[in-house]
């Protein structure tokens, strides 16, 4: 049946007055945004070889989302591909609601030449984050973009209003098409080391920003890709950090910033240089061969091109990036998305209620390569989990399937499901005993990151922990032979995915869902299945809900 993006207005009018009496019926009078997605493939050529890329309304990246605090997002994506299809929403917590989640373990796949419609709503968030395409390997082939939540108008914000306000996604990048790359994985090979490095889907000098001279601006920097971290500078000027992931931090002015896969960062940068126009630099960290891409920073008033070489950046160093990632500290007088400090929820005084460790590791398990978590390689069920919970299905998954310590023993594959109570409030220790710094996302939450240290992490770690200022947000690193840790108020019912985002392993298994539980039907621990909802596997045939 063709694919009609004009036709099904009665429908969709339906579907829109269903959702504005749903949000109603829950207290909710927030405004809304409407969006309309067209999810195609089409050429791009970002490193000079024609490749198939996923655009969005036939743009790569795709468009922008700009929204602001409590605002519902109403985004209706059509699948033009030939495959299923879904859209996460990195760092958007979701609140109540993992149903769309747009990962696997909650949501169905959009099939093909269907179309689905997100309801989202932004509650109680601002800062910097993105969107990806979550299923098979589609993130290597683009379908990302930004998204920015703005502070409501009556909340300060601790700097003045920029002169512009933009979204720059760097991130590693391959010129095989995704489909090549999902093969090799499927082969079980690792994944090769990149080809370049992009900056809003542009290749070396392809990306250019105008400024103006005396003029301060925001850049929301995102690490969209698949493996590397990245440093990020501007030749001959400061980078001054004013928020991370949600979290207005101190204002300090770094040369250079590492973001790590994954990873979101606000930074202002001030037109105080003459005018002549000057190389922006994204290069890989922690990788014998360093890659590097160049944009331009362009002054209006600008007398020359740029000059000399692009500025060097750290390379190697472990030391130099723990070092920058412990300076970076919260900034307690600032309002977050209310208009109360950020600091006035003292997390360092409550008493944890559980300690789960989790430890990474790579591994073969029937001559095919894997990674794992406490020794367990994740394998997607035939039925989402949130659904499977929901219409308590038996036999697709099972809460414990991993443990919540290292084991210790080989690999071996499960749909692994960790156990959470509602209103707990937990500490997770990501232990990295391999070789390379690695990133982990939590989804539905913003955790505060207490600690990193090389070594193996201990109780009497914990003497060493931020209690007072420590960062939130949703993505952190981990360093070689070292531990992160972070704690988490489990204040969100859902099932959540625990992963890397280092995606060929996430791919093969580095990740798990975090059961976050309660027997309550209140509409204020978590709302009913959404009446759109796609069904799958063995949830096919059900009902959703009468409205």
């Amino acid at each position: 049946m063709p694919l009609n993006l004009a036709g099904g207005g009665a429908l969709l009018c339906a579907l829109l007055c269903a959702i504005s009496s749903l949000f109603a019926s829950v207290g909710a009078e927030d405004p809304y945004r409407f969006f309309t997605w067209n999810v195609t493939y089409g050429d791009i050529y970002p490193l000079g070889v024609r490749q198939q890329g996923i655009l969005i309304n036939g743009q790569f990246p795709g468009p922008d989302i700009h929204s602001v605090t409590n605002e519902n997002l109403i985004i209706n994506v059509y699948n033009s591909l030939d495959e299923p299809f879904l859209i996460s929403w990195s760092g958007i917590q979701q609140r109540r609601n993992s149903f769309v989640d747009g990962v696997y373990g909650t949501t169905c796949p959009i099939p093909p030449r269907r179309n689905f419609t997100y309801i989202l709503q932004v509650k109680d968030q601002i800062g910097s984050f993105y969107y990806f395409p979550s299923l098979a390997f589609h993130k290597a082939a683009g379908g990302f973009g930004g998204i920015r939540i703005l502070s409501r108008p009556r909340i300060p914000v601790p700097f003045p209003d920029p002169a512009g306000d933009y979204t720059v996604l760097i991130g590693d990048w391959y010129k095989s098409n995704h489909t090549t790359l999902k093969a090799h994985l499927d082969r079980g090979k690792k994944l090769p080391f990149p080809d370049g490095i992009l900056i809003n889907g542009r290749g070396p000098n392809g990306y250019y920003l105008t400024v103006e001279q005396g003029k301060t601006y925001r850049l929301r920097i995102s690490n969209v890709g698949l493996q590397n971290s990245l440093n990020f500078r501007i030749q001959n000027h400061k980078l001054k950090l004013v928020e991370v992931e949600g979290t207005h931090t101190l204002q300090t002015t770094y040369s250079s910033l590492d973001v790590h896969v994954g990873q979101s960062y606000s930074v202002l940068v001030t037109a105080d240089q003459p005018g002549q126009d000057y190389y922006i630099v994204v290069s890989s960290r922690f990788t014998s061969q360093v890659l590097t891409t160049t944009g331009v920073l362009h002054y209006s008033n600008s007398a020359g091109p740029v000059s000399g070489p692009p500025p060097g950046g750290p390379t190697i160093q472990i030391d130099w990036s723990l070092n920058q990632a412990r300076s970076i500290r919260t900034n307690l007088t600032a309002s977050g998305p209310r208009p109360n400090p950020q600091g006035s929820y003292h997390y360092g005084l409550i008493n944890l209620t559980k300690t789960y460790v989790l430890a990474s590791s790579a591994g073969q398990v029937n001559g095919k390569q894997r990674y794992g978590v406490n020794s367990v390689s994740f394998v997607p069920a035939d039925t989402p989990l949130k659904l499977a919970d929901y219409f308590k299905i038996s036999g697709v998954f099972r809460v414990g399937s991993i443990s919540d310590r290292p084991t210790g023993g080989g690999l071996y594959t499960d749909t692994s499901v960790l156990g959470a109570d509602y209103r707990g409030f937990v500490e997770f220790v990501f232990q990295n005993d391999e070789d390379i710094v690695q990133s982990w996302h939590l989804d539905g939450y913003s955790f505060f990151v207490v600690g990193m240290d090389g070594g193996q992490w201990t109780t009497a770690s914990r003497n060493s922990y931020n209690l007072r200022d420590a960062v939130a947000r949703c993505t952190t690193q981990v360093y070689p032979k070292s531990w992160t840790a972070i704690h988490v108020a489990l204040d969100n019912v859902g099932m959540w995915n625990l992963r890397t985002e280092f995606w060929a392993r996430q791919y093969l298994g580095q990740q798990l869902y975090l059961r976050v539980y309660t027997d309550s039907t209140s509409l204020r621990d978590e709302f009913p299945i959404p009446k759109n909802a796609l069904l799958c596997g063995r949830a096919s045939g059900r009902r959703t809900r009468p409205l």
